[in-house]
């Protein structure tokens, strides 16, 4: 069955817009192990405006399911941080450095030698790769080149079809894309503007998926729902 890994900075933004440890962030990922998450996600920026890397430091102490960290490895102090913590997956994002959100995955055709190179270091460390990327087959063909574990497609633009009412639209170049991975042998992931509304049709569609990643959708339905109840029904439309 397809994983749920919870991604925790919505916790840290509403903590340093405050100042303070509430909410704590390490209880966050605590909490969201014992109410059944596979895994917890975070994603350190430069600028440490939500996650910080003390935090990432002390979420690893107390892991007991799968640790993914979110980043951009052109900045070393990522790369540094991520060495040192040995999380389960590291995720490779090409976030430029003032950016609010993701909105798009790497070029693997024009920065292959690049990742390349990177994913070499990270896979010498013992730590699983994905790397973002859209959901366009010369993508995941160029993906594969890398020598990366996984990729993670980027879901937004499934999401804004789906909302639309555009269900088949939504899917179909996921779907191809997602076949082409596994018939490259490359692991999937998922993430982006994933929800309670969309969540099912994507994993039905695409049931070799090995983990989403779910952060804003699930912290704003679980201020209405509650922490442990959100986090299961998040379970359930992967079942």
């Amino acid at each position: 069955m397809t994983k749920l890994s919870v991604n925790i900075n919505k916790f840290a933004t509403l903590r340093n817009a405050r100042g303070g440890n509430n909410p704590d962030v390490v209880k966050a990922a605590i909490d969201a192990q014992l109410f059944g998450a596979d895994g917890v996600t975070v994603h350190p920026r430069p600028d440490e405006r939500h996650i910080t890397y003390k935090d990432v430091h002390d979420i690893k102490k107390i892991i007991t399911t799968e640790f993914n960290i979110e980043g951009n490895c052109t900045e070393q102090k990522f790369v540094d941080l991520v060495l040192a913590v040995k999380p389960h997956q590291v995720t490779l994002v090409p976030d430029a450095l003032n950016q609010v959100t993701s909105n798009h995955g790497w070029n693997t055709i024009e920065h292959k030698a690049y990742l390349t190179e990177m994913i070499a270091v990270f896979k010498k460390a013992g730590i699983r790769v994905s790397i973002f990327v859209d959901p366009v087959i010369e993508m995941v063909e160029g993906a594969a080149q890398t020598g990366t574990d996984r990729i993670e497609l980027y879901t937004e633009g499934y999401a804004k079809q789906f909302e639309q009412g555009n269900k088949e639209v939504a899917i179909k170049s996921y779907l191809k894309a997602a076949q082409k991975a596994k018939e490259l042998g490359l692991g999937l992931n998922a993430g982006h503007d994933l929800d309670l509304h969309n969540l099912k049709y994507f994993s039905q569609n695409i049931p070799w998926l090995d983990e989403v990643s779910i952060g804003h959708a699930l912290i704003c339905d679980a201020i209405y729902l509650g922490y442990e109840n959100t986090i299961q029904m998040y379970k359930r439309q992967l079942q």
